[in-house]
């Protein structure tokens, strides 16, 4: 089984639109052509799939992901309209894998760029784990651990303990899939890997102490394969 991550696109609803150091429907077009090739069987996109907050952005999204040949998934980031993604291609909560399966968090807060996944939705996965003992990923927009950029982690996931303390029980959750941070990361808390993946946007520099754009990192896509019980990972990079 064959997971391709796909995050952070910031569409805008003009199709030649700009962000701050280049195009982004033009670098999701580009980023797509890598995944298709890849063949895989699940695309998880994590995140922050417009800017402008328009629904053409978002039509913009499903006519580039519609050519991918594979389901697709989303969820949304802190730029994000949930009602205006579900208007275009259903949220989703679960996603069964076969033998894996997948938990989708929606970490938004209205307004607000840091994000939280709130009682509710704790109370939710544990159900959701205690139902089901199969090796799980969770997919989730704000990353669940601090990433060493102090802008950035002063944005990221406000109750990252209670998520983590929610998941103690349960060692079935394997790994966690985030997007925000624009960035190839890797950690671990406790046996969970946590794993971050590029933007098919502008790129953000690693452990700065203030915003700052990575103009020498290209766009790009992390690759999930799925075993019995393990998974490999790693990230690849598109050229413009």
């Amino acid at each position: 089984m064959r997971l391709v991550q796909i995050s952070d696109t910031h569409l805008l609803a003009d199709p030649f639109g700009r962000s701050r150091k280049g195009e982004p429907l033009r670098q999701l077009h580009a980023v797509l052509a890598r995944a298709r090739a890849l063949r895989p069987d699940v695309v998880l996109m994590t995140g922050d799939v417009a800017q402008d907050e328009t629904p053409v952005a978002y039509r913009h999204a499903c006519d580039a992901f519609a050519d991918l040949g594979c389901p697709w998934f989303w969820i949304p980031g802190n730029h994000d309209q949930p009602e205006l993604m579900t208007a275009s291609h259903p949220l989703h909560e679960a996603v069964d894998l076969g033998h894996w399966r997948l938990l989708l968090l929606n970490t938004r807060v209205s307004g607000q760029p840091g994000g939280s996944v709130g009682v509710e939705q704790l109370q939710r996965l544990a159900e959701q784990l205690e139902s089901d003992a199969r090796p799980t990923l969770i997919g989730l927009h704000h990353p669940p651990v601090a990433i060493g950029s102090v802008w950035m982690d002063a944005i990221g996931l406000e109750d990252r303990d209670a998520l983590w303390q929610t998941l103690t029980p349960y060692p079935q959750v394997k790994a966690m899939l985030c997007g925000h941070i624009h960035q190839a990361f890797a950690a671990r808390e406790g046996p969970v890997e946590v794993y971050g993946c590029p933007a098919t946007s502008d790129q953000f520099l690693p452990r700065s102490h203030e915003f700052a754009v990575d103009e020498a990192a290209r766009p790009g896509l992390r690759v999930v394969d799925l075993s019995q019980d393990a998974l490999q990972t790693w990230v690849e990079r598109v050229d413009l």
